[in-house]
Formats: C-alpha cells, structure tokens, sequence
C-alpha cells in the first residue's frame, strides 16, 4: 500500500481551511501539485516538478490577466464591502462556487477556460451555460447566478463594465421545498431511539425548541440562559442586520437540559471535549437520526418543523420572525400562509358532495 503522499510532499491549509498539496526541497521554491495523491494527474505534475518542468496545469498557477473573469473575482473577494461584511463561513462558500466557474471550459472539448475570458466578453449566454452545466441540482445552479450577480455588480460599480449579463439570466424555479420538515411521527421515533441524556436528544432538544440554526446551536451553553430565556445573535446575520433573539426556554427542553452535564461553556461537546463545528454538528445530527432510522430528516429540518408546527397552531408572522430570527415576511409568510390552506382546506373538504 503506497504512503500517504509521495517523498518531499507536504500538506498545507490555505486560509479557508482547504488543504493544498506541495512539493518541498531545500534551497527551492515550494511547488504545488494539483490532483488527488498518486493519481495519473497528481504524480505527472510530481515529477515534472522534481525534473524543474512546468507542469500541464500552470495556467492555474500564473498570475491572472487583467480584465479577465478570474481577475474581476479576485478584486470582487479584496474589496467589495458587501462580501468582506460575511460572516467567514459564506465568504467562504461564495468562494467555493466562484473559483468553480474559472476551470469550467468555455465549450465542451474547448481547452479554453472561463478564467480569461474578458468581463466584457462575459455575457447572458456564457452566463448560462455555466448555469445550464448544473440542471441537475436547480438550488445550485441558482447559487452561480445570484454569487455571478454580485460580482457583476462589484463590477459596475468599478466603471469595468454597464451591465450585468447575470441579471439577464433567469433562475431555475425551485424543485423542491429544500431540507425535508420533521413530522410528529418522525420526532416520537427519534426521541424512541435517544432518550433524554443523550447528546443526540440535547442537541434535537436544542435545535427543535430553540428554532435556531445549527451555527448557533453549537455554541449555546449555560450562559444564553437568563430568567428562564434563551439569548443569542444569529451568526448568519450578525454583519447585517444585528438582530438579536430571545426565546422562552420550554419545559420540554428545560427537562432535557437539566438531564445533561452542564460544567462547560457549551452544552454539546464532541468526543475531543471540544465544542463542535457547525458543519461537524450537521455531520453528527446527520448520524443520529440514520442510527434512529431517519435518512430523510436533518438538523435543519428541525428548524423547518418548528415553524410548520408553530404556524398551524396559529402563529402569526411577526411571532416567526421574532423566534426564528427572520428580517423580512417573506420567509415567515411561506409557512402562515401554507398553514392558512391546510386549515382552509380543512374546513371546504366539507363542501364537497353529491346531492
């Protein structure tokens, strides 16, 4: 079995945590090898760096040319402020799905890559076939156009460009209603599976009675909890809109933290006694409720459960957005008014009849 990497090769984490592969020698600059360790691709630009010859791939690696794609998004990712306001994580995201785009070649068999392609030559259909190359998961496709936006915004607003060519280009409507919404049946075989005691029930507890998401659930501890309430700022919005939530602590979940150990400065712990990453948490929800025998369900959609049950018991949409921590209707209107036509439909199912 080979060793992990070959001789002379290091790992290195880049500052967005995303591990780099490089070749390491006294008295040389540090080369870095694309691909996967020892893959065809990964050992011929090995050994084309031991012999000193440029690898195939050195388009990635030399500096970007002015005007171009590549270029426009590494100024978009210096220096405009509404990016540089995100919190890390979506900073981060947006430059997943944006550095995505430079390797995409421009026609298929085309050695030609987005990368250089001119922002003035970016237009509504090389827009779109960087969406189209998506159709399978609509909700990503999406995410390229509304990312594309803002660069082409930034854009403009540097006087590179008059137009944006991703405003002209339409989304996708959406497929699906996103994360599965727990039911009650799904909940009782949950709690079935991990008593109360358990990490797995503290972190459904937590998740379910507090309607927040999984980056705040994870730093929730002893000191949130005042008076009987539960206080914390949304990570995700805490560069925009500052809001900040406050939430009765039920007796449901007052049952369950008390069950629990509550000498750390967070209430979930790993393994390590470390608190958990938020996608970490996600990963290990995404445990329990396989070993509950719930594939389809999920830490967020805890999250969508609450507001579904909460709004069929009569919620109105301002009380969502005060628990969920939403700044607009819009998002709280989505379940009041699908509550409203359950109920409606409710009562009309009565008027259908013969005679």
């Amino acid at each position: 079995m080979p060793r992990r990497l070959p001789p002379g090769c290091v790992e290195d984490r880049d500052r967005y945590k995303n591990i780099r592969i490089y070749l390491r020698r006294p008295g040389r600059p540090k080369v870095r090898l694309l691909g996967t360790p020892w893959s065809t691709e990964f050992m011929d630009a090995y050994h084309a760096a031991l012999r000193d010859e440029a690898p195939n791939d050195e388009r990635r690696l030399k500096r970007s040319e002015s005007g171009s794609w590549r270029w426009v998004c590494e100024r978009y990712f210096a220096e405009y402020a509404p990016y540089l306001r995100m919190t890390p994580p979506t900073r981060a995201a947006y430059r997943r799905v944006l550095e995505a785009t430079f390797d995409e070649p421009i026609a298929p068999g085309d050695s030609r890559c987005f990368r250089d392609v001119p922002i003035s030559r970016m237009t509504p259909k090389a827009v779109r076939v960087l969406r189209d190359r998506k159709l399978a998961t609509p909700a990503a496709a999406n995410a390229v156009i509304k990312i594309m936006r803002q660069v082409f915004e930034f854009a403009i607003e540097q006087e590179m460009i008059t137009e944006s060519a991703a405003a002209k280009v339409e989304l996708f409507s959406a497929a699906t209603d996103g994360h599965h919404a727990w039911t009650v049946a799904e909940a009782l075989q949950f709690e079935a599976r991990h008593p109360i005691g358990t990490q797995a029930r503290l972190a459904y507890a937590l998740l379910l009675y507090t309607g927040a998401r999984v980056s705040d659930v994870r730093l929730f501890g002893r000191q949130h909890v005042n008076d009987g309430w539960l206080d914390f700022k949304p990570a995700k919005t805490s560069r925009s809109s500052g809001i900040e939530v406050s939430v009765p602590v039920l007796p449901d979940l007052q049952k369950v933290l008390d069950a629990c150990k509550q000498d750390n400065l967070t209430f979930l712990m790993t393994h390590q006694h470390k608190p958990y990453s938020a996608k970490g948490l996600s990963n290990r929800m995404r445990d329990w409720c396989d070993e509950a025998g719930l594939p389809q369900c999920s830490a967020h959609g805890l999250r969508k459960a609450g507001a579904t049950i909460a709004a069929e018991n009569g919620a109105t949409e301002s009380q969502l957005m005060a628990i969920f921590g939403w700044t607009s209707a819009k998002q709280a209107s989505h379940y009041t008014k699908r509550a409203n036509r359950k109920k409606q439909a409710g009562k009309a199912m009565a008027l259908i009849k013969v005679g």
